[in-house]
């Protein structure tokens, strides 16, 4: 949770300023010159109403939880546009105390948004009667920023990168290595690799490259220098998924925890103002109970590493009733029960739920579901692969949802990349690597807590 703390009237000076960094995407940019009913979604600087719409709303994003902060009421907003907004590239919104009218507690700030190289894209003049009184409240975590944000107190993480034998692949390790998150071994073809670092301009030169013959050697080198400590994680390059999972479980790798393995991956989808873990999207097909138990408890495992302490784990079915002809609401009844009796540990787990009442209170309230969960799933178990890939790609490209995936259960996190991953995509689960990656050194009851049996 973020704590959020006001200015009241009398703190604020002239002066006083606030700053976010936002990474636009062109969903963004789509969603509000649809809003507006423009053809044109990149129309030019001056004519574009959606990008107006956009620096108006992190701006006064901005007052809401910054300057002043909680209380603030907005009178007036004036914004001008200066130049093309940065898409998939960071634009920083800053706002400046101009002016403090005493005789009616309203505050001017000057706003200004710039580009990545410092050239202005707009301007506002923003007029806010400030709050008088100090007000705070607890914030859920939402956007994948922080995760980055996190890691910046922590060394770069050791990382085997599994067969990059493709620009996509070896520009994903080197992205993340340069954002400061990993320092990349690259397992694979030397003269293969090094031929598309030069085709693609990407400098690898401090990378160390261990040889191998094929992505099978590739997968099995990497996997055993994991369980030999000589990596702390594996990020998986141009191979097909299955070769890499096939030697992380070979008995040599010594990766094994005797828990199923599982994919868990934190979604931040701007509509809903808190982030939330799915698991299994990429896996497991068709789990059972006893492995939806092992898919809960590293998804709980999951989210504790990446700063949810105690994660309310909602067990998804389509109705919230138990139902002996749908397995998917007995298993939700039974991993609840599991949870009580100490079989599942560190969070709150219930089920069955259907995903309205998961995530929404108001839709719980009116099917009168009484749920410590209800409204407020930091974690939802879906009952087979095609339902939760489904949830996780419908979120990924229809909704603009930011996303951060691991597969856990091993003794080391692996990074799963795909060739449609966003560059923030993979920077985010490469965060949530080093994050899992330190959680695991200082507490590993992250991974293997102890359970009743």
């Amino acid at each position: 949770m973020q704590t959020i703390v006001n200015k009241t009237f009398k703190e604020i000076t002239p002066g006083d300023a606030a700053t976010v960094q936002r990474t636009l995407q062109a969903g963004d940019v789509r969603a509000w010159a649809a809003a507006f009913g423009e053809v044109d979604m990149l129309a030019g600087p001056g004519e574009s109403q959606g990008a107006a719409g956009i620096v108006t709303a992190i701006l006064t994003a901005l007052v809401g939880s910054a300057l002043p902060g909680p209380g603030t009421s907005i009178r007036t907003t004036s914004v001008q546009i200066k130049g093309a907004l940065p898409i998939g590239a960071a634009m920083t919104a800053r706002l400046v105390v101009r002016e403090k009218r005493s005789d009616q507690g309203i505050v001017v700030l000057d706003g200004q948004c710039t580009d990545p190289a410092g050239q202005i894209v707009a301007t506002a003049i923003l007029e806010v009667l400030a709050p008088t009184t100090r007000q705070q409240y607890q914030m859920a975590e939402h956007r994948l920023e922080g995760l980055v944000d996190r890691c910046r107190d922590l060394k770069p993480m050791l990382t085997g990168v599994v067969h990059p034998c493709s620009a996509d692949a070896l520009a994903g390790a080197v992205e993340a290595a340069a954002a400061g998150l990993i320092l990349p071994v690259l397992f694979g073809p030397e003269a293969e690799i090094q031929q598309i670092a030069d085709q693609a301009h990407l400098d690898i030169a401090k990378c160390r490259i261990v040889g191998t013959d094929g992505p099978e050697d590739s997968a099995l080198k990497a996997a055993t220098a994991a369980g030999a400590g000589e990596v702390a994680a594996l990020m998986k390059g141009s191979l097909h998924t299955d070769v890499l999972l096939h030697a992380v479980m070979q008995k040599e790798a010594k990766l094994l925890t005797g828990r199923l393995i599982s994919h868990c991956v934190m979604v931040s989808v701007p509509t809903y103002a808190r982030r939330f873990v799915i698991s299994d999207v990429a896996l497991n097909i068709a789990p059972d109970t006893d492995q939806k138990r092992d898919i809960c408890q590293n998804a709980i495992g999951f989210a504790r590493a990446l700063g949810i302490d105690l994660p309310k784990v909602a067990v998804l079915a389509a109705v919230e009733m138990v139902q002996t002809k749908m397995p998917a609401t007995l298993d939700g009844a039974i991993l609840a029960k599991m949870a009580d009796r100490g079989q599942i540990v560190g969070g709150i787990v219930d089920g069955p739920l259907d995903l309205d009442a998961a995530v929404d209170a108001e839709a719980a309230r009116i099917k009168h579901i009484s749920s410590p969960i209800a409204g407020l799933a930091d974690v939802l178990i879906v009952p087979n692969i095609e339902a939760g890939n489904m949830i996780y790609k419908n979120l990924a490209f229809m909704a603009d949802a930011q996303i951060a995936g691991l597969v856990v259960g091993a003794r080391v996190p692996v990074i799963l990349t795909s060739r449609a991953d966003s560059a923030a995509a993979r920077r985010f689960s490469a965060a949530a690597a080093v994050l899992y990656a330190d959680a695991l050194t200082r507490d590993p009851a992250i991974l293997l807590p102890e359970i009743a049996e």
